[in-house]
């Protein structure tokens, strides 16, 4: 992979990772309102949970692809 493809590349993963960290931050803030409320339909509760989970994990697999490995 040539460099500029690599630096292209590396840059649509930071533009994804920010988009899912405020989807995440926006999933919490639901939720909490939502709890807040507390008649909050269960079933849309869970679902927004799950959903934040699975973005939380694709945060996690971003962020180890833009973290260099480094052999100590």
């Amino acid at each position: 992979m040539k460099t500029s493809a690599k630096m292209e590349h590396l840059d649509v993963l930071r533009v994804e990772l920010g988009t899912m960290k405020r989807e995440h931050r926006d999933l919490d803030d639901a939720i909490g309102a939502l709890d807040l409320e507390g008649r909050a339909d269960p079933l849309t509760l869970r679902r927004l949970k799950k959903r934040k989970l699975a973005l939380k994990d694709q945060i996690a697999r971003i962020e180890d692809q833009l973290t260099p490995d480094i052999i100590a």
